[in-house]
């Protein structure tokens, strides 16, 4: 029998709704878009951070290679974490990483900020 882990390809998604009452009962937001797309808009709520899935480089837009060590920078795998982006699509990719980095309590936020702003719920702009 193989002892290896195998890689989470499954987890929850939350919708906005969800997302706002998970926040409310103690869970962070965690932003995986770049930063100037986070200060453009972002959910508005206490305890959100950005750190970014992808980073822009000379060879075009590549995967953070710190992202892991930047999120256990501000929080610890036993902290509840909604996961969002602009869509769905980049947080989707960050759940399953932080999943198979064995945090464990995250739920991606399905549809992005875009599904938070459309449910009319607080949005904030950077200065």
């Amino acid at each position: 029998m193989d002892s290896e882990k195998s890689p989470a390809t499954e987890f929850i998604s939350a919708d906005a709704h969800e997302a706002k009452d998970l926040i409310a009962s103690g869970y962070r937001y965690l932003d995986v878009r770049m930063v100037e797309d986070f200060n453009k808009g972002h959910v508005d709520v206490e305890s959100v951070f950005n750190i970014p899935y992808f980073i822009m480089t000379p060879e075009g837009r590549v995967k953070n290679p710190q992202f892991l060590e930047q999120v256990l920078s501000v929080c610890s795998k036993q902290d509840g974490l909604i996961v969002g982006c602009g869509t769905g699509g980049r947080s989707r990719l960050a759940t399953v990483d932080l999943l198979n980095a064995d945090f464990k309590h995250v739920r991606n936020m399905g549809g992005g900020y875009r599904s938070w702003h459309e449910a009319g719920l607080g949005v904030k702009k950077e200065a």
